[in-house]
């Protein structure tokens, strides 16, 4: 993605913490979420792993019990001393990670939060720096099939048969969905800009897992529930065979930019 326009802005998580507490503890995303996390993270004891966009620290918990040393990453204060009384936590927008010398941790990963992220190029630029040689980065996102502008159910009136918009697949960007009283917005980028943005940062591509609407969601939506074949969520585990590059400005902290 660019630098962000001057009609954009960057959401405020102080004032989205509680939603994203509720969307954690919701039963969908243990049921859903966090099994398709473990299937692609392949945790190992005594590794440390940035948790980036940690929230609360419920997911950095469960892998603390199984010998991981999890290190989370948040921009709301909030959420951050929630996550603290779990594990160490900085507070800092991502993907800017000055705060972490260059290799110095086993792997990262990012649940449902690369799509709130200004500069994915950059965050897969700076994961890439902070991790080892032999280390890994998991990111587990909506799926842009949804996140795309635009998409979603069709009905054909003629018979009753539903289809998918894929609304603007291609083109990165943005919209915004509610987010309890509030909203958030929501970054579309293509599958192909995300892998070629990783293998330009260095990163080798060892799994790609999709998933349908799980079957609570489907439960509660007659619609969605006709839509098993189409992908809601999207995991991926890459690998880091040779030292990172450079450290990465994210752009929205390079000189100039219109959000600072």
């Amino acid at each position: 993605m660019g630098t962000p326009g001057r009609h954009e802005r960057t959401d405020d998580w102080t004032d989205l913490a509680g939603w994203w507490f509720a969307e954690a503890a919701d039963p969908a995303y243990q049921e859903e979420v966090s099994p398709l996390f473990l299937q692609v993270l392949r945790p190992q004891r005594g590794h440390v792993l940035l948790d980036l966009g940690c929230g609360e620290g419920r997911i950095g918990e469960g892998l603390a019990a199984q010998g991981v040393r999890v290190v989370g990453v948040d921009v709301s204060l909030e959420l951050a001393r929630l996550a603290s009384d779990r594990h160490p936590v900085f507070l800092k927008r991502l993907p800017d990670l000055a705060c972490v010398r260059d290799e110095a941790v086993d792997g990262a990963y990012a649940v449902l939060a690369l799509e709130h992220f200004e500069d994915s190029g950059c965050f897969f630029a700076e994961t890439a720096r902070v991790t080892r040689a032999g280390g890994s980065l998991v990111v587990v996102i909506n799926h842009p099939v949804y996140t795309a502008p635009g998409s979603g159910p069709v009905m054909d009136p003629s018979d009753g048969e539903l289809f998918w918009r894929f609304g603007e697949y291609l083109s990165p960007g943005r919209s915004r969905e509610p987010a309890g009283d509030r909203s958030v917005e929501f970054i579309h980028r293509p599958v192909g800009t995300l892998l070629t943005q990783a293998a330009t940062a260095g990163w080798s591509l060892e799994a790609a897992l999709e998933q349908g609407v799980g079957s609570r969601a489907a439960s509660k939506d007659p619609i969605l529930a006709q839509h098993g074949d189409i992908p809601h969520l999207m995991a991926l585990r890459w690998l880091r065979r040779y030292p990172g590059p450079e450290r990465c400005v994210p752009a929205a902290r390079r000189p100039g930019s219109s959000n600072r």
